[in-house]
């Protein structure tokens, strides 16, 4: 070989990798994207449950349209649309998603300071929402749209209030034959019994420790899991649920792995209950744990809770859970008691 061919040839690979060196160059301009992408792509799922209790945290969902801000979340409901239907305090106090948290509307300033419980309800062919107002001392009932259909204020016929300042409505939960219960959580810790007309029926409970005692009814259902119907409270700071008959007489009580039960929804023999303590716990037909998600033990003891600051926030742990239910899917949202209003969505993997 000849020293100009060694030469040339030695030339042409100098150049070749210096044009390799200029066109990774160039590459490396833009490369930075690639791997946050790749990161985001690779990102674990957060799994909460075990077995057939097995969900996936869907992160960011719910998106709200930059005008509206959620306060204090404390209800929500599914419509026979899969609608996610939210009750927060906040001048968008009625706020609707679809199920993919697409937001549809949002109406209700009326309960900007008192917003509470959130009850839907089929009746007829229609569906309605029972809203408590703590702060208003009423429960109203409304179309989906929010059109009033009656405002119900306290039990005067009672004789148990000295004003309607004392009547402080949290939770509604309407039995198969129309009669609906009202539960005076943060008031004088009774139970109101209407039927469907609104009429007045009966009372029981009030504040106290006994069996039929109350203190803090602060949910209450109507469990058709059995063969009758049954009544279940949510016996906040007694710390356990009651059960009584359709017409208020006890019959017995269920505390196991609960903290703070705060209300109920019902899929097939368990129940859901959100519990203000860090934790949404399963319940089986016979009102014993058989999952635990977003166990947050301890929560309630950090400084400021329940608004703790954005960074000690964690997916995979609940604050405040406060109400919760589950769609046809069997997904779950769980709402929680925070300022700036937390909605989750829980996917249902098994």
């Amino acid at each position: 070989m000849s020293r100009k061919q060694g030469t040339s040839k030695s030339t042409r690979r100098m150049s070749s990798r210096r044009s390799v060196k200029r066109t990774a160059t160039r590459r490396g301009a833009t490369a930075p994207s690639r791997p946050t992408a790749l990161r985001r792509s690779a990102r674990k799922a957060v799994i909460l449950g075990s077995g057939k209790h097995t969900y996936e945290v869907v992160e960011g969902w719910g998106k709200l349209p930059a005008r509206i801000k959620l306060g204090y979340t404390h209800g929500v409901q599914i419509d026979s649309a899969q609608r996610v239907i939210i009750h927060n305090q906040s001048r968008d106090s009625v706020i609707i998603f679809d199920h993919d948290g697409k937001f549809i509307k949002s109406w209700g300033p009326e309960f900007a300071s008192g917003a509470h419980g959130c009850q839907l309800s089929r009746e007829n062919g229609a569906e309605y929402l029972y809203l408590s107002d703590y702060v208003r001392h009423v429960v109203v009932k409304t179309t989906l749209d929010g059109e009033i259909v009656w405002t119900l204020g306290y039990p005067k016929e009672t004789n148990i209030y000295k004003s309607e300042e004392e009547f402080k409505p949290t939770n509604v939960a309407v039995a198969p034959n129309g009669d609906f219960y009202v539960a005076d959580g943060y008031g004088l810790s009774w139970i109101h019994q209407y039927n469907a007309r609104a009429e007045y029926i009966r009372s029981w409970g009030g504040k106290g420790s006994a069996p039929g005692q109350l203190d803090c009814p602060h949910g209450v259902w109507v469990d058709t899991r059995g063969e009758t119907p049954l009544v279940i409270v949510a016996d906040r700071s007694n710390q356990r649920l009651q059960i009584f008959t359709l017409d208020g007489q006890h019959l017995g009580f269920a505390s196991e792995g609960l903290r703070r039960p705060c209300h109920f929804d019902q899929a097939g023999d368990e129940l859901l209950v959100p519990d203000l303590h860090g934790v949404v716990t399963i319940l089986n037909r016979e009102n014993k744990p058989v999952v635990h998600l977003g166990d947050n033990r301890g929560v309630w003891e950090e400084k400021g809770w329940p608004n703790l600051p954005r960074k000690n926030w964690s997916p995979d742990k609940f604050i405040s859970p406060h109400a919760a239910c589950w769609d046809a899917q069997g997904d779950a949202y769980v709402v929680e008691w925070v300022a700036e209003g937390r909605v989750t969505k829980l996917r249902r993997v098994s």
